[in-house]
């Protein structure tokens, strides 16, 4: 009996802190990870996200283009990466680019989201004139590209420091940058996996020195690997720390690691307990974001609508063509229609609200 009473009064605990506003710690992380009580904690997550959102739940049309996949980095989660001269290599021209797009697009796309591989073969400018050629196209669009990671990879290659890199993107056509590269942002866990990628504080300062510059950016967490929970904790609170001195993030985008291959089985992929727990969490923890995203291609269209009451305020967006987390086993489908977006929105009792990148409101369905 004194074991379970502990453990109410724990969670009981935990639940006056969100009640009165007060930051949760990474102690009070690790037990939420640890509580059987999942119900108790999307409750909590739940009760954090409707303050801050009421019923809304955004979604954006936008289309994913991967201009190269020749990387020099050897991440071990990634089966997206090619080698210079490796089969299935590609590094795009402006008039792929352009043909890429054209046979894409619809008069509702609001944002390229524009990730690639790190292609030491090619310069800096080609970075460059990527955004140029799409902002001259297409005016209108959004140019959300190139992760912390990338830009740290640019300093490299381009012998400019992260400030200029930016500086110059920014004056191409850059809008915003999106999350990824981010990884998990502790040493060990970078070490292992990516270990030719920016380090923990390289990620961080790209991202403030971004913020610094007037942008607005997006911050991923990418679990179920060799991470501990901490590890996932101390990573939250790495991004709230930045957060509390720029302000500069608009939403944080937990991803479930994929296997290789679709063929691998459940075991080979995170749980949807595990999902739900850190959606419902990461809301919890990250106090001073205003969105927690659930991101439909890795965790699959019905947990998303889950994460709906588990502290989920942005479901991602149509995502036409999405080639990274396919090229390593999601089983989702690489794009979905508004039509099954809105409807996806409604029947978990939640208002569907198209947005702009920046969370501006298109329309309410």
């Amino acid at each position: 009996m004194a074991n379970i009473l502990t453990l109410d009064t724990r969670m009981e605990a935990i639940a006056e802190k969100v009640n009165h506003g007060e930051r949760l710690s990474i102690e009070d992380g690790l037990y939420l990870y640890e509580t059987n009580d999942l119900l108790s904690v999307a409750s909590l997550a739940n009760e954090v996200n409707t303050r801050k959102n009421g019923d809304h739940v955004y979604f954006i049309e936008n289309l994913y283009i991967n201009p190269t996949n020749v990387c020099e980095a050897t991440c071990s989660f990634c089966g997206f990466k090619r080698k210079p001269g490796e089969e299935g290599a590609y590094t795009m021209n402006d008039e792929q680019l352009l043909s890429y797009v054209e046979k894409r697009w619809n008069d509702n796309i609001r944002e390229f989201h524009i990730v690639g591989g790190h292609n030491h073969e090619v310069p800096f400018d080609y970075y460059l004139d990527t955004i140029r050629t799409l902002k001259k196209h297409y005016p209108q669009v959004t140019v959300k590209a190139y992760t912390g990671a990338e830009i740290e990879f640019f300093s490299r290659i381009a012998g400019l420091s992260m400030k200029e890199v930016l500086e110059e993107l920014i004056k191409a056509g850059l809008d915003t940058m999106p999350g990824g590269g981010a990884e998990i942002l502790t040493e060990r866990y970078r070490l292992k996996m990516s270990p030719d990628k920016a380090s923990t504080d390289q990620w961080l300062e790209a991202h403030e020195i971004a913020h610094g510059l007037g942008l607005k950016t997006h911050a991923t967490m990418l679990y179920g690997s060799i991470e501990t929970k901490e590890e996932r904790l101390i990573h939250m609170d790495r991004l709230r720390q930045l957060q509390d001195s720029t302000n500069g993030f608009m939403v944080f985008i937990p991803l479930a690691m994929q296997p290789r291959t679709q063929s691998m089985g459940l075991m080979r992929r995170t749980s949807a307990f595990d999902d739900m727990r850190t959606i419902a969490i990461s809301r919890l923890m990250l106090d001073n974001f205003d969105h927690v995203k659930a991101y439909w291609i890795n965790i699959g269209v019905q947990l998303t609508q889950m994460a709906l009451t588990f502290g989920s305020s942005d479901i991602h967006g149509t995502l036409i063509e999405e080639r990274i987390s396919h090229a390593v086993g999601a089983l989702t489908s690489s794009g979905i229609t508004r039509k099954e977006l809105v409807h996806l929105i409604k029947t978990a009792n939640k208002v569907p609200v198209e947005r702009d990148t920046f969370y501006n409101i298109i329309q309410k369905y």
